[in-house]
């Protein structure tokens, strides 16, 4: 009986083998693609100066931002110009939806603002996603494709420009030297809050950022916009941080949360572990 069904198994295995190939081709043509970007978005930074951090150049900034670079121990370091984050990670689209695995590699440039964020997301067994989500020169790009093939998502225009900018502010966490950088302003809030404002291209977005008594930075909160079914809206998207690690000298948080605090309630979406940094100057 078994015997009938066996050319049908054969036909599906084949078809499995197949797309699997060429998945595994886009994959390729995809990655290139990628690192290409990068390739070009560090090049930006290949003849930026070198500056030593001084006790002098953090005077001017908030006495809790001050806490916070003295206490990631950036001074007497040189200025933090490109950087690179290892990072897996789970995320997940809605509240009823499992978490699905991925790791990222991230790559910043601090001297002219940007990243390229490149993941591989396991969805299903034999199912990945690949997602590029990028910073260059002013503007945000989201890129999901399924397979490496079927594009799901392309997300450009204002919007995305605004989120994608407030993600690097966010994400100066991990390269504290970027606060002293002209297109960031700060404004005192309290003992263990500031707010920072980023200007760079036609787009200006603020947020909060919390810190701990030791100076560590517990939390960083904005508005910022939310796409659902083709609709932005601004909605609260906050990030918890903890679990200070050294990474060549500079401590950073290695664990987060990221939140988005919407009317219905809290949406835990993206959890996330640094695995390692490094940093070029």
């Amino acid at each position: 009986m078994l015997s009938k069904f066996i050319p049908y198994i054969l036909i599906i295995f084949a078809i499995i083998i197949i797309v699997i190939a060429i998945s595994s081709i886009a994959n390729y043509y995809f990655n290139r693609s990628a690192n290409k970007e990068v390739e070009n978005l560090l090049s930006k930074s290949e003849s930026a100066d070198e500056k030593i951090i001084k006790e002098a150049d953090i005077k001017s900034l908030p006495s809790s931002v001050q806490k916070w670079l003295e206490f990631s121990q950036v001074l007497g370091k040189e200025g933090i110009i490109t950087i690179k984050v290892d990072q897996k990670a789970e995320m997940r689209l809605k509240k009823e939806q499992a978490w699905m695995p991925l790791t990222a590699r991230q790559y910043f440039t601090t001297n002219e603002p940007g990243f390229i964020w490149i993941a591989k997301i396991k969805a299903a067994p034999l199912i990945h996603i690949v997602g590029k989500d990028k910073y260059v020169d002013g503007k945000g790009n989201m890129l999901i494709k399924i397979m490496s093939l079927v594009t799901v998502a392309d997300g450009k225009g204002k919007e995305v420009d605004q989120g994608t900018l407030l993600r690097f502010l966010a994400e100066t966490v991990w390269f504290p030297t970027a606060a002293l950088e002209d297109y960031i302003k700060w404004e005192e809030i309290n003992d263990n809050s500031a707010k920072a404002t980023m200007t760079y291209g036609n787009v200006k977005a603020s947020g909060i950022f919390t810190f701990g008594d030791n100076g560590e930075v517990k939390n960083f909160a904005a508005q910022r916009y939310k796409e659902l079914d083709g609709e932005y809206s601004l909605e609260t998207w906050s990030i918890d941080v903890s679990a200070y690690k050294d990474f060549s000298g500079i401590k950073i948080p290695t664990k987060g949360e990221i939140i988005w605090k919407l009317a219905e309630g809290d949406f835990n979406w993206y959890n996330f572990k640094v695995l390692n940094v490094e940093y070029y100057t």
